[in-house]
């Protein structure tokens, strides 16, 4: 599922250059996307948590496909439709496997501390290493077979392919609410409630909005911030790199969560310092290296100093997955699992489709300048959540406590 997904990564911004689109008409294709996984995103969810979410893997995967197919097109329309396309695929690729692991799990009475380990395989190899051999795969596609930059859609057509094969032919279903009379707005209403009465799922929501908002944005951004100059830069190896970044970022995530101490609470808060002090990079480039004036060539100093920045952001985006996935499983409630996780991608999409829209309305320093910002309002939410937590901790434990103490007497 992830290759599909991480094979058109590096190339979605080259590919629509190639036919001749501008950065304003690109940003307007991204907004597409995102619009599409907040509008529908969150009805899919429900009805993933409702109808099952295996099935909701199986549409992941046809929707997905059908998304690569229009990639042939150089059409602006037939490109929107499937920038729409791919916005429910990416919200199903973002909830249903999680939703469908957790319940799964959880009903085969498997070991909580199991689930910490699954999630940080899943990103160290999913978010990892597939990565980078997906963005080796289309590079090699791209410029070693000169099979143009469409050929690694059609490769995670593929895959998508295989793996849908696989669910249909091993997975079993399962459900987030029980109740079959319970319609879409009653879902909603239920997901509301929870994130509205429960501090730390609204907490742990916007500290995700945030985090992946600023992702999402550097995922636009980082082409043409390597490349102001129509410098000649190989996509698929970059992706690769950062990959790799991200391979070692989740390793280090696993040996943490491993340990009952440091908390992942408690991490966290360092991670998004960490997180918004690399995106500043390219801010301070810009102020210390002389702009270059030539068109063309390769990666210039002031890109390669970039670079290392942008591998330490994406060393942070691989502790961050596993720890959210952690944090989710404790905090939120199974019933309406799905329903909450895209209800958390509502804030986020309307962050980058506003940072999209005013694509040419700032340069690209001011967006970096942004996304920093909103990773250190991260550590401040994530330093909130810690405290709650603990508070939370120390009571059960003080009652605990007086239980004991109460025994005695009630004897």
């Amino acid at each position: 599922m992830m290759a599909g997904d991480w094979l058109q990564g590096p190339y979605v911004y080259f590919l629509y250059t190639t036919y001749g689109f501008g950065k304003g008409e690109i940003g307007q294709l991204f907004i597409a996307g995102f619009g599409s996984s907040m509008l529908f995103g969150t009805i899919v969810g429900s009805l993933a948590d409702k109808q099952g979410r295996r099935r909701a893997c199986v549409t992941y995967c046809i929707t997905y496909i059908l998304s690569c197919i229009t990639k042939h097109s150089p059409q602006y329309r037939v490109l929107m439709i499937g920038r729409v396309l791919g916005g429910i695929a990416t919200s199903l690729l973002f909830s249903s496997f999680e939703s469908w692991l957790v319940a799964e799990h959880n009903k085969r009475g498997f070991d909580q501390q199991w689930l910490s380990l699954t999630f940080s395989k899943a990103i160290f190899l999913g978010n990892g290493l597939v990565a980078i051999l997906s963005g080796l795969f289309g590079n090699f596609l791209v410029d070693t077979f000169q099979l143009g930059p469409v050929a690694p859609f059609d490769a995670a057509a593929c895959f998508l392919a295989i793996g849908m094969a696989v669910i249909l032919s091993s997975w079993t279903e399962n459900y987030g609410d029980p109740s079959e009379n319970k319609d879409l707005i009653a879902q909603f209403r239920g997901a509301a409630v929870a994130i509205a009465s429960d501090e730390k799922i609204a907490l742990l929501g916007a500290i995700q909005s945030l985090f992946e908002g600023s992702m999402y944005t550097f995922v636009f951004l980082w082409t043409p911030a390597l490349s102001p100059n129509d410098e000649e830069i190989p996509h698929g190896f970059i992706f690769a790199t950062f990959m790799l970044a991200s391979m070692l970022g989740s390793s280090i995530a696993s040996r943490l969560m491993a340990r009952s101490s440091p908390r992942v609470e408690s991490y966290m808060q360092i991670v998004f310092i960490v997180s918004s002090a690399s995106l500043l990079l390219p801010i301070v480039t810009s102020f210390l290296v002389a702009p270059s004036k030539v068109k063309g060539g390769g990666i210039s100093l002031s890109g390669c100093l970039q670079m290392l920045g942008f591998c330490t952001f994406e060393a942070c985006v691989g502790i961050f997955w596993p720890s959210i996935m952690k944090m989710r499983s404790q905090y939120i409630p199974e019933e309406a699992r799905s329903t909450i996780m895209n209800f958390f991608r509502i804030p986020l999409n309307i962050f980058v489709c506003v940072v999209l829209y005013n694509v040419n309305a700032f340069p690209i320093t001011v967006m970096f300048g942004m996304c920093s910002i909103f990773l250190v309002v991260a550590s401040i939410l994530q330093r909130r959540l810690l405290v709650i937590a603990e508070k939370q901790k120390t009571e059960v434990w003080e009652m605990k406590e007086r239980d004991n103490e109460a025994e005695p007497l009630n004897i």
